[in-house]
């Protein structure tokens, strides 16, 4: 899973650093964080964790709070979150994830970002047993770090596996298992840097670079979407 799920990760982060949308997109996260479970960081983790990944890209302080006070407003914008599937240039396979005040525009959108390269959606659950969902935080490796250690605290938690490459470890559990993880981690006392929920390919599939142009090409456009937060691929 290794570095099959680091290519995936350094890829999209390649990507996600070129697009000047980054910002209003973490930003959307954060206030759907606090919408649903209170502004206060100390007592939300989602929220927390929504705020570590945008300090993570560098977010601004003054947006992050502007993000958490839109929660609480008058005219909050209610997001949707939905999921599409699709296969894409070379019968790639792609999963979707929203968050949007207006599913009608979204799923037109999509739709036509794969009808242009000659893919297309397929019903929402076609794909569901072809990506396994994981929880997976991401943090520097400790000068003191004790893999055995670790590994025993946090199997009560629901970690499936620790994995360390070079100096960051990535720790992955089932997705049901976010919160219990994030909390285990903190108690640890551990600066988790980055922490979300992942879909990883059962079987992942290698594509030529001559092929990959053309799936990238896909995933630019539909990255670039104000209403899309994440994409996931089972790109090896």
């Amino acid at each position: 899973m290794g570095r099959a799920f680091e290519y995936r990760r350094a890829a999209k982060e390649k990507r996600w650093d070129k697009m000047s949308k980054l910002f209003p997109k973490l930003g959307k996260a954060i206030t759907m964080a606090a919408k649903e479970g209170g502004p206060d960081p100390d007592m939300n983790a989602a929220l927390r964790t929504a705020i570590k990944n945008a300090k993570a890209q560098n977010m601004p302080k003054d947006n992050i709070e502007a993000a958490i006070k839109r929660a609480s407003s008058k005219d909050a914008e209610a997001y949707a979150e939905i999921v599409y599937e699709g296969k894409g240039p070379h019968g790639v396979l792609v999963v979707v994830e929203c968050a949007t005040d207006n599913p009608t525009r979204t799923i037109a959108n999509v739709k036509s970002y794969f009808n242009k390269v000659g893919g297309g959606l397929v019903p929402t659950g076609s794909l569901d047993f072809l990506f396994n969902r994981k929880a997976v935080f991401e943090f520097k490796k400790p000068e003191d770090f004790d893999l055995e250690e670790l590994e025993l605290d946090l199997i009560d938690a629901g970690l499936d596996e620790i994995e360390v490459i070079e100096d960051r470890v990535y720790v992955y559990g089932d997705y049901k298992y976010f919160g219990s993880l994030s909390e285990a981690l903190e108690k640890k006392g551990i600066d988790v840097e980055k922490a979300n929920l992942q879909r990883i390919p059962v079987q992942p599939v290698e594509f030529t670079e001559e092929q990959l142009v053309d799936i990238e090409k896909l995933l630019d456009k539909i990255e670039d979407d104000d209403d899309i937060q994440q994409v996931f691929t089972n790109i090896a």
